[in-house]
């Protein structure tokens, strides 16, 4: 057995569970398309100041084609290094997890060993598998670390799993979280079913990744039945890639969410917000054109505060696509306040020091 989820720090397994900002890193390249490792550290240094509670890396976000180049480990690494240097808060560090089984625990032993927490696991490689071999799957990596569910849209490879997979996946005890982001109210709820039908809502942690309804993911209840009982479950944060820009921000909502369900009364104003973040993640994820530009349009905002020099990425087929920047343009301007441009610029030099 590798890392068990009882071998967890306590302070870890805490953050996880109340529920915190995990953003997903983005990948910082200069115009040679090469890893720009001044400003990666930069943007790591940036979602620790701005409050965030974790790190997503070698995610989606973060380009699924590190691998390919030979950059897994060092990105892994540089924002392991990095985030410790910069804190000694608990940092729930979160490694993606892709390929078929061989690969897929080899990048779960790589994590561990540079100390991270979990690792989320993309089945985008077993999409053609059966579900006893995904279940299988997804049974030999939790051996070598604690693992956090990935239901990934089908628009960027993810694979369409029913209730039955998230009962059986939600049954295998090292697992310890589920990133929801179907864009897909009924898929969501098939995550929701499954959990409480495995009886694991007290070890598993739900984070919003539905980029299209954020703000109601955080803020309602998910009502289930199981035998006779009722069964609520709720998301306690997100992991997103939405939230690897304006983080600050992202922190600020997160507690509101928080505050109202705490109190158990959720404002108008509050739940307007749905509407209102939902439209950024449209210009951000270039829902137009059915999210070819997602990673270039963070990328933008990101370079338009001066945290990446430009927008490349590995693939020179991935940028803004056409009419993108002019929808940047408006959500920035129309939801200036729920950008956090001043405390980017306020903080932008030391990060890059």
């Amino acid at each position: 057995m590798g890392l068990h989820h009882s071998k967890l720090p306590a302070d870890v397994l805490a953050n996880l569970r109340k529920g915190v900002v995990i953003p997903a890193h983005p990948l910082a390249l200069d115009a040679n398309r090469k890893f720009d490792r001044r400003r990666q550290r930069a943007l790591t240094r940036y979602y620790i100041d701005a409050g965030s509670g974790g790190l997503a890396v070698g995610v989606h976000t973060t380009q699924f084609a590190i691998r390919d180049v030979g950059l897994y480990e060092p990105v892994l690494s540089a924002a392991m290094e990095d985030a410790r240097a910069w804190t000694d808060r608990p940092l729930v560090m979160v490694g993606g997890l892709a390929g078929k089984t061989a690969q897929a625990v080899k990048e779960a032993q790589t994590a561990v060993k540079l100390g991270y927490h979990a690792g989320l696991l993309s089945l985008a490689a077993m999409k053609d598998e059966s579900l006893d071999a995904i279940i299988a799957h997804c049974e030999a990596v939790a051996a070598e670390i604690p693992l956090v569910g990935f239901y990934l849209q089908p628009a960027v490879g993810g694979v369409v799993l029913d209730s039955e997979f998230w009962r059986r996946f939600a049954s295998i005890d090292n697992v310890i979280a589920i990133k929801v982001a179907p864009f897909h109210r009924y898929r969501t709820l098939d995550v929701m079913r499954g959990v409480a039908l495995a009886r694991a809502e007290k070890r598993i942690s739900l984070y919003t990744g539905n980029d299209d309804h954020i703000v109601l993911d955080l803020t309602i209840p998910f009502t289930v039945k199981r035998d006779d009982e009722t069964v609520n479950l709720r998301f306690v944060g997100g992991l997103l890639g939405h939230w690897s820009v304006w983080t600050q921000q992202a922190v600020k909502l997160l507690e509101k969410a928080h505050a109202a369900v705490a109190a158990g009364s959720v404002s108008p104003e509050l739940l307007g917000l749905d509407a209102r973040v939902t439209d950024c993640n449209a210009a951000f994820f270039d829902v137009a054109n059915n999210f070819h530009g997602c990673i270039a349009g963070c990328h933008e905002i990101l370079r338009r505060q001066g945290l990446l020099e430009g927008i490349w990425c590995l693939d020179p087929n991935e940028g803004l696509s056409p009419g993108q920047a002019e929808l940047l343009d408006r959500v920035s301007r129309e939801h200036a306040d729920l950008s956090d441009d001043a405390f980017v610029k306020a903080n932008l030099e030391r990060w890059l020091s």
